[in-house]
């Protein structure tokens, strides 16, 4: 036998060498005592915040309950919570289970929060002070991904009547959605960047550029000709003023809405004629 970095190991009678290295020595398994289960020695009054205090994936070995979820197999029951990995695809609640573990963690928020004011006692009030609403959502999804795609929208509506406009824009709510980036934030950013140009171009809009319905935009051409006046922003808030406008535009809009019916084009017609004063 040589020593020269591994083992050389003559075999007598049969001619042949065997090498004997680190890599080719028998490997002993290596035996550990896992113990009982966790769930098998909690205690019964046993504070649950401390073992989920916030929101994580499913734990077998920390949830004391007999939960079972998939396929059933051979029309028997569902599979154990052992090695199942359908209940780590889902979000659970278990760190909100139960309503004593919620009403700590609300204790614990409720110091960070304070009372409403009073000055914001009616919507216009609210409005005036907070024009601006972000508006979003999120998903509970039980697909393969926890984000659902539409988590990612932002919708952002804006009172115009804080900016500094003219009286036409001020009467006007601003609504812009982001939805084109992969981030919710990223969608909101998108959104506050609309925003500023928004309130730049809003003092510089025509009649042209202005949004009105078909039906709308005929109304005002046809009474216009009738009138033989001329053409603004001041003869078309005129004209929309009129009790014939708004009662065509209330017909309109229950034509549309609602289904056809006998009561619906009578009261379209009736409009109509006085409209155009026939």
């Amino acid at each position: 036998m040589t020593l020269s970095g591994y083992s050389t190991l003559w075999s007598l009678g049969r001619g042949s060498r065997h090498e004997i290295s680190p890599d080719n020595l028998p490997i002993k398994p290596i035996v550990r005592n896992v113990g009982d289960p966790r769930t098998d020695r909690m205690p019964v009054d046993q504070d649950w915040t401390a073992v989920y205090p916030a929101a994580a994936p499913f734990r077998q070995g920390s949830v004391p309950l007999p939960v079972r979820m998939g396929f059933p197999v051979k029309r028997g029951v569902p599979p154990e919570k052992k090695g199942n990995l359908e209940l780590i695809k889902i979000p659970n609640f278990l760190h909100l289970t139960p309503i004593s573990t919620v009403k700590k963690h609300l204790d614990i928020i409720s110091h960070f929060l304070g009372l409403w004011p009073s000055a914001l006692d009616t919507d216009a009030k609210y409005d005036e002070h907070f024009p601006v609403k972000v508006k979003s959502k999120d998903y509970v999804s039980a697909g393969t991904s926890l984000r659902n795609p539409s988590a990612r929208i932002v919708h952002l509506r804006v009172k115009l009547s804080s900016l500094n406009l003219d009286d036409h824009a001020r009467k006007k709510m601003v609504k812009l959605v982001g939805e084109s980036c992969p981030v919710r934030q990223q969608n909101y950013d998108y959104a506050m960047y609309l925003l500023t140009k928004v309130e730049a171009l809003e003092s510089e809009k025509t009649v042209a550029d202005m949004e009105y319905s078909p039906s709308q935009k005929n109304a005002l051409s046809t009474l216009v000709l009738m009138r033989v006046a001329g053409e603004g922003e001041a003869v078309r808030e005129e004209l929309l003023g009129k009790p014939e406008v708004q009662e065509y535009r209330d017909s309109v809009t229950r034509l549309k809405n609602e289904r056809e019916s006998e009561g619906s084009v009578l009261q379209y017609r009736e409009a109509v004629t006085k409209l155009l004063n026939l």
